[in-house]
């Protein structure tokens, strides 16, 4: 009897439906890897672009974290690399409210929204789905290019001599809406303005995109219900971007009227320099209900790809079915539904009407209901399974221990009554940063090991990835977990320095053990950085399915070729999850693999 690695080697080749095999043509290098249409080309350059801007990201908040931990002490060293941003070794203040604005931009925008979604959506969507490319190959490309541009004039902005944008990445008027308010509110906001106008355009071109390869482009076998549960995520957070992300846009072209052509409509009774502005009429309130509507959805745009990815590799690392499926599915369908009407949580402060406040507080906590249902699918399906503990499973397993932790916290902020004690302080600061941001972060790091051998062909260093991963799921903790204790104390955040507030100067000593670990914390994924870009070249090579999964993107040649499959596209028979089947002889079945006649009965019966 032929072996189930043998049988699958056939089916990868099992006939499908009319698309021709994979293209051949010569190609230079500036058309393979730079002006690529290939969705997997497309997908690492989403991926390595998201990891140029992490590490700038990264390096920001490095930056003001020294400010917070030794707000007394100069650093020479930093003037010398840093300029204009630092006057006698000290952070300059306007210096230090741009770097956590674009900290905070860079990390939700270009790296967990851009970067995610981007580099999974077109490595594994065509690949799992069963399709050549994606729908429009060259509507793919474009949406990379925007982004790019979109990156460029936002670092632009850095070298501005007003600096870059100062107003917090949430970009509240009226520091946003007029320019002679602060350097920060100058060219700067303009920039980042134009840019995230430009960022939505790539997101939407990507979206439409991701949506119409998921509907019309599966291959024979593959109905709704036996798609991953990665693509289902992915598929729920393009529609979430195509909903929300306009919203954004009319936002910011409203406040670019404000700022360019005289009009009101975030504005009104302004002083400056105790001089009146002529301004009436306008509301920032309006534009706090605009940015949040895409703000509260842009956390799920975030977190929905990890969950997905998670979903898949606990499944395939512990050996079991994912428990649930359909639940998880119906989940992710409740979570982005009800992610479009709990926006004004964020507005508790703004003196929004009391009973509209406990609507928006009632639907706070009932999505918390689908977040539940899922935690406790990926907790039953690693229970009792073969677990092989390798570096896609333990950020995986991290991922989940940071969505709980961080879940728990926002139940807490989630009530009117107490989100109004703990509004601006480092309470929220550790929540986000934990729920979605962490998270998140775990949630890319277990797809990029696990599918790097898909992506590259190759396998990242084992010990250098558990290094990693225990560096960072300590660190991580170490810096965001002590936040709540300030937050409860009242500590507020974005605060140049504390030390003017004698009731907070017993906080001076955790704030140098939080920049600590944010430190090595940081130095941790310069590690990450030096396994993966090693392992692109000098890894061990991977075999065509090295972790023995089900799905697709393990049955296309291991060198990647543009088409994905020689000759036809393989058929689909089964669901994703089959693993550990009882009588079978193999822990995994590829979806590709034909049901036998005992599975047919049963399906019949």
């Amino acid at each position: 009897m032929e072996t189930l690695h043998t049988v699958t080697e056939q089916h990868a080749h099992a006939t499908a439906h009319g698309h021709d095999g994979g293209h051949h043509h010569t190609e230079t290098f500036i058309s393979k890897y730079i002006f690529s249409l290939d969705h997997k080309t497309i997908g690492k350059q989403f991926l390595i672009t998201g990891m140029v801007w992490a590490v700038i990201g990264g390096l920001f908040s490095v930056l003001f974290r020294i400010q917070l931990g030794w707000p007394d002490e100069t650093f020479p060293f930093l003037e010398r690399m840093f300029g204009a941003w630092y006057t006698d070794g000290k952070l300059n203040p306007e210096a230090y409210y741009s770097l956590i604005t674009m900290h905070g931009t860079i990390m939700v925008f270009f790296v967990l929204t851009a970067s995610l979604s981007g580099t999974f959506a077109n490595v594994l969507i065509p690949l799992q789905l069963g399709a050549r490319d994606m729908a429009s190959p060259l509507m793919n490309a474009l949406s990379y290019w925007f982004f790019v541009i979109s990156g460029i004039i936002m670092f632009s902005s850095l070298f501005l001599p007003t600096g870059a944008a100062s107003a917090g990445w949430t970009i509240y008027p009226p520091l946003s809406a007029l320019p002679q308010t602060s350097p920060g509110s100058g060219d700067g906001m303009t920039l980042w303005l134009i840019s995230m106008v430009l960022f939505v355009v790539s997101t939407l071109l990507g979206g439409l995109n991701y949506v119409s390869t998921i509907l019309n482009m599966r291959t024979k076998g593959m109905s709704l219900f036996k798609m991953p549960l990665t693509v289902w995520a992915l598929f729920f957070t393009a529609i979430i971007g195509i909903l929300s992300f306009p919203v954004l846009v009319s936002g910011v072209v409203l406040l670019i009227f404000d700022r360019t052509l005289g009009t009101s409509f975030y504005l009104s009774h302004i002083v400056i320099g105790g001089v009146p502005q002529p301004y009436a009429g306008g509301s920032p309130i309006l534009f706090q209900h605009l940015f949040w509507f895409l703000g509260h959805p842009e956390v799920y745009i975030v977190i929905l790809p990890a969950m997905g990815m998670v979903s898949e590799i606990l499944a395939v690392h512990a050996r079991k079915p994912i428990f649930g499926y359909k639940a998880m599915i119906f989940s992710i369908l409740g979570i982005t539904i009800l992610g479009f009407i709990v926006w004004a949580h964020h507005m508790f402060m703004a003196g929004i009407n009391p009973f509209l406040g406990s609507v928006f507080t009632f639907f706070t906590l009932l999505i918390a209901i689908p977040s539940a249902v899922k935690v406790f699918n990926w907790i039953t399906t690693i229970w009792k399974g073969n677990l092989h503990i390798t570096a896609p499973f333990l950020f995986a397993v991290g991922f989940v221990s940071m969505f709980i932790s961080g879940g728990l916290t926002g139940i807490w902020l989630g009530n009117s009554t107490i989100d109004i004690q703990l509004h601006d302080t480092y309470f929220v600061v550790a929540h986000f940063h934990i729920v979605m941001g962490i998270a998140a972060f775990f949630g890319m790091f277990a797809g990029i090991y696990h599918w790097f051998p898909r992506m590259f062909g190759r396998m990242m260093n084992t010990n250098l990835a558990y290094i990693h991963f225990a560096i960072t799921f300590i660190g991580s903790y170490l810096i965001f977990w002590p936040m709540h204790f300030q937050g409860l104390a009242g500590v507020p955040r974005r605060y140049y320095t504390n030390n003017n507030f004698e009731i907070f100067a017993v906080f001076n000593g955790m704030n140098k053990v939080i920049s600590i670990a944010a430190i090595i914390v940081f130095l941790a994924q310069l590690l990450f950085l030096v396994n993966f870009f090693w392992s692109i070249f000098k890894g061990k090579k991977s075999s065509q399915n090295p972790w023995n999964a089900n799905t697709l993107e393990w049955t296309s040649p291991v060198e990647g070729i543009h088409g994905n499959w020689h000759g036809d596209i393989p058929e689909v028979h089964r669901w994703a999850y089959d693993y550990s089947r009882p009588g079978n002889e193999s822990d995994f079945i590829p979806q590709n693999f034909p049901l036998t006649e005992k599975e047919k009965t049963e399906a019949d019966h």
